[in-house]
């Protein structure tokens, strides 16, 4: 199947975070024909009820090819023009699953058996499927990353700090507010408190950055909240003490910040020859922690348009990283660092 197709034929499957059970099926379909057909292994490896990653190899695998099969919300079907295809999954990730399975086939009809490719649950909200193919490694020696970068390789990525400030009051009727405690009110005292938090910042992957994703709470306009909360994400570069710290000053007396999600930032390798940048967003690479060997994050496709209405993946870096995926390959299997 022709690169293009098979990108539309996975964006047209919805695998929002937690229901990535029809993409799963389908890629151990097509991954199951390619084993057969040449001489591979393939295996599902369960996370949860529902949810497995999906790993295909030939031979002893000294390189493994992975990205993550889920999406963010919501689904968006796939169309495509002369230069682009668009949908939801179209750069992140589904695009770049469609490069490494043609790049898989290309070397395999070359007579390459030294690789592997592995498919994962869950990179949107936790890395769930990540942290589940860390404890079981299957001997590979480097791990090719994919998630959008504009075909250069990350010479690194910030991580992830991500907080619930929860509040808690009393009710009363809105006429009365001095019989009540707003819930809400203690919230956005906290939340500007937080605001103000000065965040560290690296030579390299520049400054942290703070997201306020969600706020939620109350009952009615008339009557005093109760409770309320918030969600916060901070993209970090470097160690997290003092930023942990300020944030539990900052949320106190009013609210509790409580620690959801922790992803270090990490630094990555590079190839000579290869175009090189590095990217603000969080990647399942730390959740390896290198079991499947040193990871390199390249793939085709902006981040910049991902997560977005109007998301794409231009045609020209399908191609192009389909070619790369290959040398990559060849290169790291033979020790060409």
């Amino acid at each position: 199947m022709h690169v293009f197709e098979l990108t539309r034929q996975l964006i047209d499957i919805e695998s929002i975070t937690s229901n990535e059970r029809e993409m799963g099926d389908v890629l151990f379909g097509y991954l199951a024909e390619m084993a057969r057909r040449h001489g591979g292994q393939i295996e599902r490896m369960p996370v949860e009820a529902g949810r497995d990653n999906v790993f295909v190899r030939f031979g002893d695998p000294i390189v493994t090819l992975s990205t993550h099969m889920d999406t963010v919300p919501p689904f968006i079907p796939s169309h495509e023009d002369e230069d682009r295809i668009w949908g939801r999954g179209a750069c992140d990730t589904k695009g770049i699953i469609a490069a490494m399975i043609t790049a898989a086939e290309a070397l395999l009809a070359a007579g390459v058996r030294n690789f592997g490719l592995l498919f994962v649950v869950g990179e949107e909200r936790n890395s769930a499927g990540a942290y589940v193919a860390a404890q079981n490694p299957r001997g590979s020696r480097f791990l090719i990353n994919g998630e959008p970068t504009e075909n250069q390789l990350a010479l690194g990525s910030k991580g992830a700090l991500r907080h619930e400030i929860i509040a808690e009051g009393r009710m009363a009727h809105s006429a009365y507010p001095e019989l009540g405690d707003s819930a809400i009110l203690k919230l956005l005292n906290s939340l500007e408190r937080i605001r103000q938090i000065e965040l560290p910042v690296d030579e390299m992957l520049g400054p942290s950055t703070l997201n306020i994703g969600t706020i939620c709470g109350g009952r009615a306009p008339n009557v005093i909240p109760d409770q309320a909360r918030a969600e916060t994400f901070i993209r970090v570069v470097g160690d997290v003490t003092e930023v942990r710290e300020q944030m539990a000053r900052a949320a106190q007396p009013d609210c509790e910040a409580k620690e959801i999600l922790f992803i270090p930032a990490v630094r990555l390798g590079s190839l000579s020859g290869f175009a090189t940048t590095v990217v603000a967003f969080t990647t399942d690479i730390p959740a390896f922690n290198e079991t499947w060997g040193q990871p390199f994050l390249i793939g085709p496709g902006s981040i910049h348009v991902a997560h977005t209405s109007g998301e794409f993946i231009p045609k020209r870096q399908l191609l192009e990283a389909v070619n790369l995926y290959q040398q990559m390959v060849r290169r790291l299997s033979a020790g060409q660092l």
